[in-house]
């Protein structure tokens, strides 16, 4: 059975260090590909000679955890169908152009049990254009349920400071609901983007991570979130996009149909959750936006 010994990894329970930066080049056609994976029709973000042509704001979240420095021995890394994300969150700063390179750069966070033989492991990642100039933070939780097999990893003391939030929505009825369709091939279609993990498409994978069938890939419906939400409260305007959390509660299999509910709880806040029926699969989330005077 592996060895996962998080102490070791985080002495003294502080972060770990910065990785060494990953430069990474994405063309429009990436760009472009990850509008359509995450179900966006807005000719903005799907047709480069629109006028306002622009990435859409999530874009970076698929680099969250480039090149952490992990020993291995000290956290070892789950197989695919064992990996499973468990929070999102990205920050804009400064939004990107429709193509080029990028720094990205990480560390671990925070490493801690969960359940029997699981472990929750937090990084941060920063994203920064050629002057150095930050883009875009992000902190990125997952799911290490084994590594050869479910549950798998020996029990350990956990270490670091969790970046979980919890946020609840007021107990009324939301100002914001908006539904859409998971087309039957979303995760054939978002997998291009770069994750090309079975889980999301083998059934002999998603069964042996604990799935009776492939299940959409948390960061598309992660992506699916940010469009509605941009589109509900801020008209499509790439420039109010600040910054999106989540949690994911529960799958999302293709074919199924989202649900969006949102409450303003401050002026640039609103406070969401989304299902399918009566499955809760994004909780203690929010989104935060510029708001125009």
């Amino acid at each position: 059975m592996p060895t996962y010994n998080a102490l070791a990894a985080l002495p003294g329970g502080e972060p770990g260090p910065w990785g060494t930066p990953v430069p990474i080049t994405y063309t429009q056609r990436d760009v472009l590909l990850y509008a359509i994976g995450i179900g966006s029709t807005d000719l903005r973000f799907v047709h480069e000679d629109h006028p306002q042509f622009a990435v859409f704001p999530t874009f970076p979240i698929r680099w969250g955890g480039k090149g952490v420095p992990v020993n291995p021995e000290l956290i070892p890394d789950s197989s695919g169908p064992m990996d499973l994300d468990a929070e999102r969150s990205l920050e804009i700063l400064q939004f990107l152009p429709a193509e080029g390179t990028v720094s990205v750069k990480s560390r671990l966070l925070a490493a801690h049990p969960r359940g029997t033989g699981n472990a929750l492991v937090e990084f941060e990642s920063l994203v920064s254009d050629p002057e150095g100039q930050v883009c875009a933070r992000m902190i990125n939780g997952a799911f290490r349920r084994g590594v050869n097999a479910l549950g798998d990893i020996e029990a350990f003391v956990g270490s670091g400071t969790s970046a979980s939030e919890k946020t609840m929505p007021p107990e009324r009825a939301p100002d914001v609901v908006q539904e859409m369709d998971i087309p039957g091939n979303q995760a054939m279609l978002y997998r291009l983007s770069g994750d090309y993990n079975p889980l999301h498409i083998a059934p002999d994978a998603a069964r042996s991570g604990g799935f009776d069938a492939p299940i959409l890939h948390g960061l598309c419906t992660y992506g699916f979130c940010g469009q509605l939400l941009l589109n509900a409260l801020c008209k499509n305007e790439v420039v109010c996009f600040k910054k999106l959390r989540v949690r994911f509660s529960a799958p999302v299999f293709p074919g199924e149909t989202l649900r969006v509910e949102a409450w303003n709880t401050t002026p640039g806040r609103a406070v969401f959750r989304a299902s399918v029926g009566e499955r809760v699969v994004i909780s203690h989330a929010y989104f935060e936006y510029a708001t125009h005077s």
